[in-house]
């Protein structure tokens, strides 16, 4: 089992940082290229370079109420959801439908159920 971790391209797993504007501030952000190339989906399904990408989750995070205090654990989080979204076929794979469409509420709504229906009883 481990070997097909284990003998991927180590390229995968290093680290790259890169910096960005942000409401006028420079930010860097430190990640493997597996995530970076993940951003690079998530954002071109939308037409947005990964700046705007992480620009547009972090204001939308602030907005939202969120603590965004450790934005590169974020965004790997971010990457890790949106490939089990659509491993469960919550998206589609097909990488020409673009996420702002998509009705996220129903999303969020049907993982709800299903969290609540897996519960256990007390």
């Amino acid at each position: 089992m481990c070997q097909l971790f284990i003998g991927a391209d180590p390229a995968l797993w290093a680290s790259h940082t890169r910096s960005f504007r942000m409401d006028g501030m420079v930010t860097s952000v430190r990640l493997e290229e597996l995530f970076w190339r993940t951003l690079e989906s998530i954002g071109a399904r939308d037409g947005l370079t990964v700046p705007q990408l992480l620009h547009r989750l972090y204001n939308e995070s602030l907005d939202a109420g969120h603590d965004v205090g450790n934005f590169t654990s974020f965004l790997r989080v971010c990457c890790l959801r949106y490939l089990d979204l659509q491993l469960r076929g919550l998206i589609p794979l097909e990488d020409h439908v673009n996420l702002s469409v998509l009705p996220a509420q129903d999303i969020l709504d049907i993982e709800d159920r299903a969290r609540l229906s897996s519960a256990p009883r007390l």
